[in-house]
């Protein structure tokens, strides 16, 4: 069992050769009793839903509270046209997050990683990192065991929870687990996956949950989107061999101590930020009534 980043790239390397998704299984043998083919039948129905749910959410169909819908359409037709200022993989991985938070929104079956509100980034950095590095399945789900890998210690030290933690340990968490597993897949070590890491949690850090009318729609669909681009472009910076100054475990104890610092009003209240704007709070009283 790990307990640090530090430990898990230590033991990765040491006892499975680099290879954080075994060290993983081996780890969810030890703490669950399942055996290896039950974790793996569980995790590649994790993959099936992240696929589907990439799929099913590129629709038009607006959400019961009205607030989202119908983005990931319209971003998936604006790449379509080739006329995209930004590469085009980046806004794949954007409409994908998109149409799996609106999925969510609509009550439609998403893979909570780690959380619902945040089940945007991990699908959708996988599904073009499927496409652009040509992933077998097998691949696929040593994406999701390394992503849950990063994400145990995580969750362990700091928090994944936005009514914890602000969104920056919710779609923060998220994006940092996205580039941790990018950077394994597209052959980088464990310890750039952590750097990875590091990149991502502080461009996010201090991030609040500000969920408009206490819904997990606005901003949370647009803020997986740009999380997931955040894991692409923090997995890039690793794999160029760019290293952070302050080692990964002391920036997640940085998130932890930032989330707990953080108002009532910034953590999931819908008491401040965007949700007690002037149309927040009339979209609330739309929603909700008096």
């Amino acid at each position: 069992m790990f307990y640090t980043i530090e430990e898990l790239v230590q033991q990765a390397t040491e006892r499975c050769g680099g290879n954080v998704a075994q060290l993983m299984i081996e780890t969810e043998i030890e703490l669950t009793g399942r055996s290896r083919e039950e974790i793996l039948t569980l995790m590649s129905r994790n993959l099936t839903v992240m696929k589907s749910s990439i799929v099913d959410g590129l629709s038009e169909s607006k959400s019961v509270s009205g607030l989202t819908g119908g983005d990931a359409a319209k971003l998936d037709r604006y790449i379509a046209t080739g006329k995209t200022l930004s590469d085009r993989t980046i806004l794949s991985a954007a409409r994908n997050a998109i149409a799996v938070n609106e999925l969510n929104a609509k009550m439609g079956l998403v893979c909570a990683t780690p959380t619902a509100g945040s089940a945007g980034c991990l699908p959708a950095v996988l599904g073009v990192a499927s496409e652009k590095l040509q992933l077998t399945e097998q691949d696929q789900l040593d994406f999701l065991f390394a992503a849950g890998a990063f994400g145990l210690v995580i969750a362990n030290n700091a928090s994944i929870s936005g009514a914890e933690g602000g969104c920056q340990a919710e779609v923060g968490s998220a994006a940092a687990m996205s580039a941790a597993a990018l950077t394994l897949a597209a052959g980088g070590s464990p310890y750039q996956a952590s750097q990875a890491i590091c990149f991502v949690i502080k461009n996010m850090l201090g991030l609040i949950c500000d969920p408009v009318a206490g819904l997990v729609e606005v901003p949370c669909v647009k803020r997986n989107a740009m999380g997931a681009s955040y894991a692409l472009v923090a997995a890039d910076m690793a794999l160029a061999g760019i290293e952070s100054k302050i080692p990964v475990d002391e920036v997640i104890n940085a998130m932890y101590q930032v989330g707990s610092s953080l108002p009532t009003a910034f953590r999931e209240t819908a008491e401040g930020g965007l949700a007690t704007t002037p149309t927040g709070r009339r979209l609330a009283q739309e929603i909700f009534g008096e």
